[in-house]
This record gives structure tokens, sequence and C-alpha cells, in this order.
């Protein structure tokens, strides 16, 4: 998240807490979704191409545990 706030000239929150809003960390939707693009290349998959809209992780902890089912 840091590397797409700098790459993007956003500034994320310096203490971000598993309860905290995905749409409060300071990038947009747009950084959001580079951010999950390279979690995809460097971990090889996309955990969100089997869920709905409305699965969507809505804080750092949902988007945390999306990524750990899939291990």
């Amino acid at each position: 998240m840091d590397e797409v706030a700098a790459e993007t000239g956003r500034e994320i929150l310096n203490q971000m807490d598993s309860q905290t809003l995905l749409v409060e960390s300071g990038l947009d939707s747009l950084g959001l979704a580079i951010v999950m693009a390279r979690l995809e290349e460097r971990l090889g998959y996309d955990p969100f191409s089997r869920m709905s809209d409305d699965q969507f992780p809505h804080t750092f902890s949902e988007l945390v545990a999306v990524y750990r089912r899939q291990m």
C-alpha cells in the first residue's frame, strides 16, 4: 500500500489497524485496485474472481482475511 501511495501521490494513514476502513486508508479506488492487482501478480491468484460485489472487503482485516482464506 505504501508503494502504491507513493506512486500515485497519495498519503496513506500512518497508523492503520484491523478495523481501518479501506476507503479511509488514503488510497482511492484506483489505488486499491492497483494494490490488489499487484497482490495477484505476487501471490499468483485473484481471490476476488470468485466473489460477488457484496462480499468485497470494507476493512483492512477483511482484506487480509480474503487472501488468507485462499492460502
